[in-house]
């Protein structure tokens, strides 16, 4: 077992077929091509991408569907052909924290192909979606 400490969960103990390996990183991050998944279930639907090049940088992200479930994705031939056959790819959106709140970045959704330990971050080529789409806080039933 490999092990990193992160600046958000400590000690992590993982196995190297967990990484997810990004070719080309992401926007901004280039140089960060290993993240490792990680789900809590007390802040489902929540998911964390954690580097393992850069112990403090971790992503939230949630999956597209538990934001937008009519979301469409589009993703460029250089994209699919990285993801390859992915049955069922996972896609989340990268969450940002704004003075007006957070925001998902619908223009380019994080596409994983758990199986193959593979992923991109899809830019969309339009300007369907936004980069900032606002997101509204639950409120719970009186």
């Amino acid at each position: 077992m490999a092990e990193i400490v992160t600046t958000q969960f400590g000690r992590i103990e993982y196995d190297e077929r967990a990484v997810i390996h990004f070719p080309c990183g992401l926007p901004g991050f280039e140089n960060r091509t290993r993240f490792l998944l990680i789900e809590r279930p007390t802040t489902r639907p929540l998911v964390f991408l954690q580097s393992i090049d850069s112990s403090n940088l971790c992503l939230v992200t949630a999956p597209v569907n538990a934001i937008d479930p009519q979301y469409h994705l589009a993703m460029t031939p250089e994209d699919q052909q990285t993801i390859s056959q992915a049955q069922e790819p996972l896609c989340l959106f990268i969450l940002s924290e704004g003075e007006k709140g957070w925001t998902a970045n619908m223009l380019a959704p994080v596409v994983i192909n758990k199986e193959a330990g593979i992923a991109v971050q899809a830019v969309r080529a339009d300007s369907l979606y936004s980069h900032q789409h606002p997101l509204t806080e639950a409120r719970p039933c009186s």
